[in-house]
């Protein structure tokens, strides 16, 4: 049997076992050193091996060469294959560090979000293994041990006191030898909690910064640079580094494949910042953070985000050129309006829960919290009700919009200020001076965070206005899964309905037939043949689009197209359904089969009440 524990690490390990003799037989080079008979000594590894193999077969002992693949460790970036080669280094008792490293995650001295990852940090430190903390490397925090002229070793914290240590031992003064080895980079990274702000003297900023309250990082560096942080902040601290851990997700490509300048799927984070802003990159990283342990990154994403910003900076621009400036002394309370009583209700909605997901690190509720509320709440819905106000005769109901407008904008500015610093800050800054003083003294990273109560909500409010907005978001909903035309202009029939909801759809009539491009607001007791039923809240409304559209053909239009989708849901199903398929198939191949599943099965469910409604047409 042949048995090499000084490069193997299973015979290693054997080796230990047995007491057998640790011999290496290469050099720092991978060349064969004097501990293998002559004719071999100072050959390359490969060529020794190939001499070998020459050598038995002249005399006769080689029986025969088989192919057999077996896993064989390479350089990441040479390529070249990587011997185990045993040699003097020096260790930590990562075990002892571990101890107390693990009793505060226990007791709950440090938290995981999400909690899950508190297993990985456990199975991690409970089965670690002696660190080997130094390395060959040109750069790094050099290992604080000097050699004596008879190899001595003295550890110390300057070389002062190194010196020092060796003229007590040796009599008199002597030169030492620093060890060539630097320091591990997880050592030196796991200091750097405390070792930034002035340890091991007690500075004022040690006592104010440390420990931190939170730390964001990735699953991938738990055991490399989070166990290291809190095994080395807890012995040198006596505290824990921080009190809470965030995992994020780790970025991808947009197929889920990991990135590596090898497959040329690199995406520079540089470079998306000239192409698009950081804030629309810094926008799409936090709103995808929450997507399990993956980010699919794509240029498109960042693109949409791009937009969203142009969105706000074009909204701020509305309210610029329609005069919205922050009344001195505005009482977002005192708003008489039902359409600024419901945005300001949607905005306190919006800060509360902002404010609730930033605490419990949910960034991905926090971008998608405010992208809801600006692009489709404020942006698309108030800018456009509002219009009437803003033009029209009433003096008091134009000054109250334009203050609440003012005012929404601001409590926009701020919530979104930590996701996207920088378009929100030259906004702060150009809508400073409209008309009247807005309160905006120095930079909007030094203003506070919006504290609105729950009372500024106007349940009355929320329901008027929410009736026209899905009055008119339905209607166009079945316009377009009918394929009616642009042009078209069917009246809209009011067929039943609440004393209420009757006032706000009279009431709003105009603002319906404006954004629902319908030829007018029809309260009837009955829908005439052709026309297309929906329901909002409880009323019973209906498009007569018999005029404009091929009732019978857009009927066998989408029952095609569902009967596609079924047999495209029925084919990824059972794809998705096959074990061997699943476990085979690369992990972003099988999460694209489950997107395109979730895609059709949508589209399948949104035409199916398309075709209800056209079976609801007499």
């Amino acid at each position: 049997m042949k048995i090499t524990p000084a490069h193997d690490f299973n015979d290693f390990a054997v080796g230990k076992r047995h007491n057998l003799p640790m011999i290496n037989i290469f050099d720092d080079f991978a060349r064969l050193n004097d501990n293998v008979p002559p004719e071999y000594r100072g050959l390359d590894r490969f060529r020794a091996r190939e001499k070998v193999v020459a050598v038995f077969e002249e005399a006769g002992l080689l029986r025969g060469i088989e192919k057999t693949r077996h896993v064989v460790p390479h350089g990441d970036r040479s390529g070249v294959v990587v011997e185990p080669y045993l040699t003097d280094q020096w260790y930590v008792a990562a075990d002892v560090l571990a101890k107390p490293a693990i009793k505060a995650v226990e007791e709950g001295d440090t938290v995981f979000v999400p909690k899950a990852w508190e297993k990985t940090y456990f199975e991690w430190m409970r089965n670690i293994q002696p660190w080997c903390v130094s390395r060959q490397l040109w750069w790094g925090h050099r290992i604080p041990a000097w050699y004596g002229p008879d190899g001595k070793v003295f550890v110390a914290e300057s070389e002062d006191e190194a010196l020092r240590e060796a003229r007590e031992f040796y009599g008199r003064e002597v030169d030492l030898k620093q060890d060539e080895d630097v320091l591990d980079t997880w050592f030196s990274s796991g200091l750097w909690p405390f070792s930034t702000l002035g340890w091991p003297e007690k500075t004022d900023d040690l006592r104010r910064f440390y420990p931190t309250h939170t730390l964001i990082t990735g699953f991938d560096i738990i055991f490399f640079w989070v166990a290291r942080m809190m095994m080395q902040g807890i012995h040198f601290t006596g505290e824990v580094p921080f009190k809470r851990v965030f995992i994020n997700a780790l970025v991808r490509d947009a197929s889920g494949a990991k990135m590596s300048k090898s497959k040329g799927n690199v995406m520079d984070p540089l470079e998306l910042v000239d192409d698009f802003g950081a804030d629309a990159l810094r926008f799409t990283l936090t709103a995808m953070s929450g997507q399990a342990r993956d980010i699919k990154l794509s240029r498109q994403r960042i693109e949409g985000y791009r937009n969203f910003g142009t969105k706000l900076w074009n909204a701020t621009r509305f309210c610029q050129m329609n005069g919205c400036a922050r009344a001195v002394g505005f009482d977002p309370a005192q708003v008489k309006a039902p359409l600024n009583r419901w945005i300001v209700g949607e905005t306190v909605r919006t800060a509360q829960a902002v404010t609730a997901a930033l605490a419990d690190c949910g960034f991905d509720e926090t971008a998608n919290a405010l992208y809801r509320f600006i692009w489709n709440q404020f942006c698309d819905w108030y800018v456009e009700l509002a219009k009437p106000l803003l033009n029209g005769e009433d003096a008091l109901a134009k000054a109250e919009t334009q203050a609440t407008a003012a005012w929404v904008l601001d409590v926009i500015l701020t919530l979104l200020h930590p996701v996207m610093p920088f378009i929100t800050e030259e906004l702060w800054e150009k809508t400073a001076d409209l008309g009247a003083p807005r309160g905006h003294a120095g930079f909007l990273m030094t203003a506070p965070w919006p504290d609105l109560p729950a009372t500024l909500i106007d349940t009355a409010a929320d329901a008027e206005i929410g009736l026209v907005i899905e009055t008119i978001s339905e209607g166009r909903s079945v316009r377009a899964e009918l394929n009616v035309p642009p042009s078209a202009r069917p009246p809209l029939l009011v067929i039943e309905t609440t004393d209420a909801q009757r006032r706000v759809l009279e009431g709003s009539a105009p603002l319906v037939v404006q954004l629902l491009r319908v030829s007018e607001v029809r309260f009837v007791d009955v829908a005439p043949e052709g026309a297309i039923p929906y329901v909002v809240d409880g009323a019973t409304l209906a498009l007569p689009v018999a005029d404009f559209i091929d009732l019978s053909a857009e009927r066998a239009r989408l029952s095609k197209e569902v009967a596609n989708l079924a047999s495209e849901i029925e084919k990824t199903s059972k794809k998705l359904g096959n074990p061997d398929f699943v476990s085979r198939a690369p992990e972003e191949v099988v999460e694209e089969n489950r997107e395109r599943l979730a895609d059709a099965e949508a589209a399948k469910t949104k035409l199916e009440g398309a075709l209800a409604r056209l079976g609801a047409v007499a």
